[in-house]
């Protein structure tokens, strides 16, 4: 099953490849294992809108982040700041639906009554971190 933590750069996109032009820049189309929720889009987006990355998920395909770079030499660079931003957005995704479960168990407990300490007890198992890694 795909979830969120499984989103990942898995290549350049077949059909925009690197292209040498007369621009002074690069345009690079990466795409990504699945495509990703709007709100994640609108996420990365977001964290992606800085200077030194330029760059944006492509709402109408979803599955394809566009950038670019000004020389051949920095792509290996760029794709690995892109990997970090990727990842960094799984994680603020997974912590926003993690604080939602929260607040509506937390709005259960309230208002259930008798049952609002199961609630409550159900609302902090919720925001536990678990190592999700399997070793080999």
């Amino acid at each position: 099953m795909n979830t969120i933590n499984d989103i990942q750069i898995i290549g350049i996109d077949d059909e925009r490849p690197p292209m040498i032009r007369k621009e002074n820049y690069i345009d690079l189309f990466f795409k990504l294992s699945i495509k990703p929720p709007l709100d994640w889009c609108d996420d990365f987006n977001a964290l992606g809108n800085k200077k030194e990355l330029a760059a944006k998920v492509d709402k109408a395909k979803g599955n394809i982040i566009v950038t670019w770079v000004r020389e051949m030499d920095l792509i290996p660079e760029h794709l690995e700041k892109l990997k970090k931003t990727v990842t960094l957005c799984n994680q603020q995704y997974m912590d926003k639906i993690k604080q939602k479960q929260t607040a509506a168990a937390l709005k259960d407990a309230s208002v259930v009554g008798v049952d609002g300490e199961q609630n409550r007890l159900n609302a902090i198992v919720t925001t536990l971190n678990f190592d999700t890694e399997v070793s080999a």
